[in-house]
């Protein structure tokens, strides 16, 4: 028996979540779909497949998957993140279990390399494969870093880890508009998260002594040490040439160009200006970034 329990964060995800759960159903013990609240039918299909629905009002990935590390019932021994528009390939399922099964007691996280789709193309340059994340530990010992972008599972333990043989695949099919707006609301939270290392909002989870995934680490400290010093704008430019040429991000081709322009470039470039935006407003008065956060941006600090 596999003992796992797969946990699936929803909301308005009728497009991907079959394919979701299909591709676990034979490998989990249970499948929780935590919505926050959807007005299509997330909730009927994840039913028809087997899955558990419970609702919880969204506030950010970290919080709303820890609420649901606390509060559901699980019995199985692994538990298992897994973002809606994801799936796990046939090789990977396999994988994992017969890891479930055969790890020492002392092994607490399963590692998966994560291969991101866009528009069908495998982006497999530019510094983005693989991605190399935890998403499978043992109950009672990981946690989502209480961070508002950028949160990654860790253990709050020194325990061994595997990485796991496969894919986990981001195959997001909603469309570039779809992928506009989530990418705003996301340089929204990485301007939050780059402002609070100057003006210190809110107490920092110091996680990063904690991730046994040195690649996760060293782009942590890259970003916080190296790229966050650098002008505003500027480091948008440096960032997209240096995955775009010496990276070879042009390997992708015509579909990853437009990826890695969009994903290095426009995305940083956004973050860039609201962080330039957010402090002119305020002057560089905290309390007035924070009500500029709550009520243009919603993010309540």
């Amino acid at each position: 028996m596999n003992n796992l329990t797969v946990v699936i964060l929803t909301h308005n995800e009728e497009l991907h979540i079959e394919r979701c759960i299909r591709s676990v159903r034979l490998l989990a013990t249970k499948i929780f779909v935590v919505d926050s609240y959807s007005t299509d039918r997330t909730a009927e299909i994840s039913r028809s497949m087997g899955a558990e629905v419970v609702f919880h009002a969204f506030s950010n990935h970290a919080v709303q998957f820890n609420w649901a590390l606390m509060n559901l019932p699980f019995t199985t021994k692994w538990i298992m993140r897994l973002d809606a528009d994801e799936y796990l390939e046939p090789e990977a399922v396999q994988e994992v279990a017969r890891l479930l099964v055969s790890l020492p007691p002392d092994t607490e996280g399963i590692y998966i390399r994560r291969k991101v789709l866009f528009y069908g193309k495998w982006i497999r340059f530019g510094g983005f494969y693989p991605q190399i994340l935890m998403r499978i530990w043992r109950a009672g010992k990981g946690r989502v870093e209480s961070r508002w972008q950028d949160a990654h599972v860790i253990l709050d333990s020194g325990a061994r880890t595997v990485l796991a043989r496969g894919h986990l695949v981001d195959d997001n099919r909603k469309g570039i508009t779809f992928w506009i707006e989530k990418h705003n609301k996301y340089a929204s939270r990485e301007a939050l998260e780059l402002l609070n290392l100057k003006y210190h909002f809110y107490a920092k989870d110091d996680s990063n002594k904690l991730f046994h995934n040195l690649q996760a680490r060293y782009k942590r400290v890259v970003k916080e040490k190296w790229y966050n010093p650098l002008p505003l704008g500027i480091r948008a430019w440096l960032y997209f040439l240096y995955r775009y040429l010496l990276l070879l991000g042009f390997l992708d081709g015509g579909r990853g160009f437009v990826y890695h322009i969009l994903q290095a470039f426009w995305y940083r470039l956004l973050v860039d200006v609201k962080i330039m935006e957010l402090e002119q407003r305020s002057h560089g008065n905290v309390e007035e970034m924070k009500r500029l956060f709550r009520e243009q941006h919603g993010l309540d600090v």
